[in-house]
């Protein structure tokens, strides 16, 4: 539980259906779905530590071999869409539209795709919970973001033309996705991000 656009031209959008996945594909997609949500519901009825991954197999019908294929670590159980996120991030700066600047594109990913708890739902805030309340989870969903700042960040230098090292598109992948965390709390959540997001834009467009 954690947050395909193809661009057949630079200047547009174009949200293209995926292609039909075949019955193998269908059948692993509805596999990994379960193991995410039986793992899930247990950890939010007991706690992610007093859970074990032959529990967790077992509640989602299947072998703990069939569990480690899709899901290598038990901390990955919680963070089930971590790919997906990563794939929405990138395609937010590389098929957005030619006139639209990447923290526009990145505060509209942002408030399309990360805002979902703002409304006060339940099952997001006990999710949040879950992760805060957990060493292992804290450390894995840091390592997460790094793994996301730097590949954003390379998505950035990428599309400016810019070295892939160069510390402004770093700095803008980092707050670009600290945003929402730091909105989280906030009476109005959404004018928060827009608020950080214009900030960004303002310093981005002096470097560029």
């Amino acid at each position: 539980m954690t947050d395909t656009e193809s661009s057949v031209d630079p200047g547009t959008r174009t949200d293209a259906p995926a292609a039909p996945m075949g019955r193998r594909e269908r059948k692993k997609a509805a596999t990994r779905q379960a193991i995410a949500d039986a793992a899930l519901r247990l950890f939010l009825e007991r706690g992610y530590d007093d859970v074990g991954i032959r529990e967790i197999a077992d509640a989602a019908d299947v072998s703990t071999t069939t569990l480690f294929k899709h899901f290598p670590v038990k901390e990955a159980l919680v963070f089930d869409e971590d790919a997906a996120q990563e794939a929405r991030l990138l395609a937010a700066v590389h098929d957005r539209p030619r006139e639209q600047s990447i923290p526009a594109a990145l505060r509209e990913h942002a408030l399309r795709y990360r805002m979902a708890a703002a409304g006060g739902d339940a099952r997001f805030t006990a999710f949040f919970d879950l992760v805060e309340s957990t060493p292992a989870l804290r450390d894995y969903v840091q390592n997460m973001w790094l793994r996301h700042t730097a590949a954003l960040a390379r998505a950035i230098a990428d599309d400016s033309g810019l070295p892939a090292d160069d510390p402004a598109c770093t700095a803008l992948a980092h707050f670009a996705l600290e945003a929402p965390r730091a909105a989280r709390g906030h009476d109005d959540p959404r004018q928060a991000v827009t608020r950080a997001f214009d900030l960004l834009e303002s310093g981005w467009q002096s470097l560029t």
